[in-house]
């Protein structure tokens, strides 16, 4: 799938991307739970899209990593398009920039 055919509030996505940015993480406590959340710009070529990382997601990506995300999910937030790996989906690293020469 290309993010450019990604629509709100569709399930079971599956795209590879670069991670293009990374804002700093910030912390949340809902139903008495504490928590982190961070967003990152991602891009294929046929666009770029905002991925929400939660929790230990935030530590696994960082800028210039290729990333595959499976089973995401797309929400809208102020008409913005943002992908997450939701309850059910998974971010795994494909090719880090730690591990570039």
């Amino acid at each position: 799938m290309d993010i450019k055919d990604i629509k709100p509030n569709q399930g079971n996505i599956t795209i590879e991307a670069e991670v293009l940015s990374k804002q700093e993480q910030r912390s949340f406590n809902k139903f008495g739970k504490e928590g982190r959340v961070c967003n990152s710009i991602i891009a294929d070529s046929s666009g770029e899209i905002t991925l929400t990382l939660w929790n230990d997601d935030i530590e696994k990506v960082n800028v210039g990593d290729k990333i595959k995300l499976e089973n995401g999910w797309c929400s809208e937030f102020k008409e913005q398009k943002q992908v997450s790996a939701g309850k059910f989906g998974k971010i795994e690293v494909v090719e880090s920039t730690k591990t570039k020469k």
